[in-house]
């Protein structure tokens, strides 16, 4: 017999199929709902964490390459005091802590700015190594930690001195919310920075004291685990094909305090593509977010649905089963032995038929044949034509396929449906609002970034550069700066000066008095264009066009569903989905949401969080207009993002699709078994019958060939071996074989 053929292999299999289709439905099903926090809300902290590792990435090498290419701009230009450095770089950044320009030959304090520098750690003697200028962290006497940048300034004939800054490891626009905090730890473990935690003037009674007391032990207790689980690849610490974050990511649960549960998220600093490092990265830090979460303890389903499931296919599965052993396996065995017996010549006893189907003709088309051996002409007892035949083998496989699906169906239509009115955690919606705040906040500060650039470069080009000059300034700023697509200078009339990179969309028109607005030139997409004036050169700008891709690039978070960028009449400029350019926002909820977000609450406006429904259809969605200030704001646009709440880790959703999942799997069990039998078995039974009844009718001509090498295989072998011992009967008679198919 074959090993994958005949009628064994599929009852089998669709035996073992069903066994572990039951096992997982009673493991899967049962467990859904007894989580106190739901998985969704431990995802949430886990992007959550990761948004501030991105954030204070993006920041830390930001800042070191302003530095160092600022640094680069002095140099390329006549001696500055270190003063006038210090105050031009003061002037357009506003990052640092501290400044200071030192000496490096004497040691000597040329000039400082802001907060003391801690000069003290550094080691002049050793910033001609390879590694000498790469950033640091210091512990401050006071247990704050500062990350100094360090770029050297040198011109012709004057001793090399040593520009320094210094920052806090903060994070800049990180929109914590309430009763939210997050730190920044060491790779040690050691908590080097944090936001969020009340300090001790703010703390009012014993009892937010001793919740402030908890949030610090319990921070310092995920710190410790974030730091180790950092030290892993990447790659090891993700579930295969889970993709997302590029660097080391996840969430924790902690202790429970006052009904509440701590869960936390945890990230490592990972560079923007997988396989390179940055100077963040480099210095083996981590984000960890943490914040309380009541608990729901009605929450936990029971698992009776699971074993009531799981026990149906048992018993629906079960008479399947036995139906296909007893009504298809056991007769065509039958056959199989009943055939060989007469080709062994064991005529005596008369053919067993079955009672029904195909192998029942069979059956009756070898009990003549066995006559026939005998002497009974072939004549005595013919198929009579248009014969009444009762239900056969294909009846039967299609009585088992609906005794599944009465199984299946109802897993995969009708059994948990979540509803319009499934729970959503209210913390998913804040989360929604505040990760849509912090995506408003990087992309602001983006801009605002990228229009300092163009102040410096402005400032730095001055009243006397010539073009050449300028190009090799325009150069080195589009080199180090991915932002840009292109740059140019404009005069006062639009005629380009100098420029980098891409053709200059807005050459032509006078330099704009705004600092950064979109233009629609009816291009494939948006222009975001920055200005910044010339000091010395009345009317004379430099133009710096972003890429939209650099815009969309910050919108591709996980978690959030769609997001997009919409200016002041709520038209798209970026999105992090495929979008049309200026087109509207679908549907007039989100847009009626960012109307709403606009309005200023106060001083400024505010983001906003709704959770929507509508039947059966639940969305999360959250809005947040630029604020805080820079040449940024005064475009008036608003980061927006939606997402079905279906796709989240919720218990009613998770519930349902692993209903459907059993379900699913359920009927594709069926039909891959049924399926395989219908191809290996019953059609070749089908034909089979056919040939028996021709053969008994008398048809000596037609060669009977095996299709598969199995049971159905068998059986015509024996009919082929019986044709041929009723020719050679006829032949010893000396009778003429009839031809085939005369009645």
């Amino acid at each position: 017999m074959s090993l994958i053929g005949g009628i064994r292999p599929p009852i089998a299999v669709l035996s073992v199929l069903l066994l572990a289709l039951a096992g997982v439905t009673a493991l899967t099903l049962g467990r859904v709902g007894q989580e106190a926090v739901p998985k969704a809300v431990q995802q949430s902290q886990q992007h959550f964490a990761e948004d501030g590792a991105i954030a204070l990435r993006a920041s830390i090498d930001e800042s070191v390459t302003d530095l160092t290419r600022t640094a680069g701009l002095f140099n390329a230009g006549d001696p500055v005091p270190a003063d006038a450095v210090l105050d031009k770089i003061s002037s357009v950044y506003q990052k640092w802590m501290g400044t200071a320009v030192v000496e490096i030959r004497s040691g000597k304090l040329l000039a400082a700015r802001g907060e003391n520098v801690p000069l003290t750690a550094i080691d002049r003697t050793k910033l001609k190594d390879e590694d000498g200028l790469q950033p640091r962290m210091v512990r401050l006497e006071n247990g704050e930690t500062r990350l100094l940048a360090f770029a050297v300034l040198s011109w012709k004939g004057q001793p090399q001195q040593l520009l320094v800054a210094s920052s806090s490891l903060r994070f800049p626009g990180i929109s914590l919310g309430q009763f939210r905090s997050i730190a920044v730890v060491g790779h040690d473990g050691r908590i080097l920075s944090t936001a969020g935690i009340p300090t001790p003037e703010q703390v009012s009674g014993p009892s937010e004291r001793q919740e402030v007391q908890q949030a610090k032990q319990q921070l310092k207790a995920f710190a410790q685990t974030a730091a180790k689980k950092s030290r892993q690849h990447p790659i090891r610490s993700k579930e295969p094909g889970s993709g997302g974050y590029k660097g080391v990511s996840g969430h924790l649960i902690g202790d429970r305090f006052h009904g509440e549960r701590a869960v936390g998220g945890y990230a490592s600093l990972a560079p923007p593509e997988a396989g390179e490092s940055t100077v963040a990265t480099r210095l083996g830090l981590s984000v960890v977010a943490l914040v309380p979460v009541t608990e729901d303890q009605k929450r936990a389903d029971s698992s009776a649905f699971g074993l009531m499931a799981a026990g149906a296919l048992l018993l629906i599965g079960g008479l399947t089963v036995f139906l296909l052993l007893r009504t298809v396996q056991r007769p065509l065995i039958r056959l199989f032995l009943e055939s060989r017996r007469l080709t062994r010549g064991d005529l005596s006893r008369p053919v067993t038929a079955p009672k029904y189907g195909e192998a029942a003709r069979i059956g009756a088309a070898l009990e003549r044949l066995r006559r026939q051996l005998l002497g009974e002409p072939a004549e005595a007892a013919k198929t009579p034509k248009g014969g009444r035949r009762t239900f056969g083998t294909r009846t039967l496989l299609a009585v088992c396929g609906v005794l599944l699906l009465v199984w299946a169906a109802p897993l995969l239509l009708l059994l948990n449906r979540a509803g319009g009115d499934v729970q959503v955690p209210q913390q998913l919606v804040n989360d929604q609002r505040e990760r849509t705040d912090t995506i408003s906040d990087r992309v602001r500060r983006a801009l605002n970034e990228g229009h300092a650039d163009l102040q410096s470069v402005a400032s730095l080009i001055g009243a006397r550069t010539e073009p050449d000059e300028m190009d090799k300034v325009l150069d080195n700023t589009l080199n180090q700066h991915s932002r840009y697509r292109a740059l140019y200078v404009l005069d006062a009339k639009g005629k380009v000066l100098s420029e980098a990179g891409s053709d200059p969309r807005a050459a032509g028109d006078k330099p704009s008095a705004q600092p950064i607005r979109v233009l629609d030139d009816d291009g494939k997409e948006p222009v975001i264009i920055g200005t910044a004036e010339v000091p010395g050169r009345a009317g004379t700008a430099v133009v710096g066009e972003f890429r939209i891709d650099f815009l969309n690039s910050l919108l591709k978070r996980p978690g959030l569903g769609t997001v997009r960028v919409v200016d002041k009449d709520r038209k798209i400029i970026g999105g992090n989905t495929g979008y049309r350019e200026f087109q509207g926002l679908p549907g007039g909820r989100i847009d009626g949401l960012v109307e709403s977000a606009s309005q200023k609450v106060g001083v400024s406006p505010r983001p906003s969080g709704v959770l929507y429904r509508d039947g059966d259809d639940v969305q999360i969605a959250a809005a947040s207009p630029f604020a805080g200030g820079g040449a940024a704001e005064s475009i008036g646009w608003t980061v927006v993002s939606w997402q079905p709440a279906s796709g989240l880790a919720i218990p009613e959703y998770t519930l349902q699709n692993r209903t459907v999942l059993a379900g699913l799997l359920g009927g594709t069990a069926a039909a891959a078994c049924l399926g395989w039998l219908h191809i290996i078995v019953v059609r070749p039974l089908r034909l089979l019958a056919d040939q028996a009844e021709k053969l008994a009718d008398g048809d000596r001509r037609t060669v009977l060939f095996p299709v598969h090498h199995d049971e159905v295989g068998a059986v015509t072998r024996s009919l082929e071996l019986i044709r041929q011992q009723l020719g050679s009967q006829r032949k010893r008679d000396g009778a003429p074989a009839p031809l085939a198919g005369r009645n």
